[in-house]
């Protein structure tokens, strides 16, 4: 007769681990980026009665495997939040300067310089790069720039999925 028992450890089952001792020799920023699938098992066999009494044998196995991604994955990310960033500056540009924000605040004054770096490629493209009405600002320009950055991330994405197609 045999009985699986899950281990009293770590039981049956599937485990997402943050525990370097489960998987030596590798850092843990590593293992962050890893799904780790761990299966612990024993199992019991109870042969039949013999003179000497019941025989018990028991034989535990563990199986484990780890996936992470590929370089061209990693990269892929990398693209996608640098380009998010910037979107996200850019946002924040369009729309402090449609509220009249006050440039003599910290903040508004880092992300309308660091905003204007990204921006300025893109300057002069339109004949009319500000739309004021009163003390609001519609920075057109802002607005040519994210879908500027927009079209460049595709295309870099493209070509990193041209690099990682697999052959038929």
């Amino acid at each position: 007769m045999t009985v699986a028992v899950p281990s009293p450890t770590l039981g049956l089952g599937i485990q997402l681990s943050g525990r370097p001792d489960l998987l030596p020799g590798i850092s843990a920023a590593e293992e962050s980026n890893m799904a780790t699938e761990q299966v612990d098992q024993s199992v019991v066999t109870t042969d039949p009665v013999t003179p000497a009494g019941p025989e018990v044998v028991r034989s535990s196995s563990v199986h484990t495997s780890t996936t992470s991604p590929s370089g061209q994955e990693t990269t892929r990310r990398i693209f996608v939040f640098a380009f998010g960033l910037i979107s996200v500056l850019i946002g924040a540009r369009i729309i402090l300067l449609l509220l009249d924000a006050r440039e003599a605040n910290g903040l508004v004054s880092f992300i309308l310089s660091a905003s204007q770096v990204l921006v300025a490629p893109f300057d002069g493209i339109l004949r009319t790069d500000n739309l004021n009405a009163s003390a609001s600002v519609l920075d057109v320009t802002a607005i040519v720039a994210l879908v500027g950055w927009g079209v460049l991330e595709l295309i870099v994405l493209w070509a990193i999925g041209i690099v990682r197609r697999e052959p038929a």
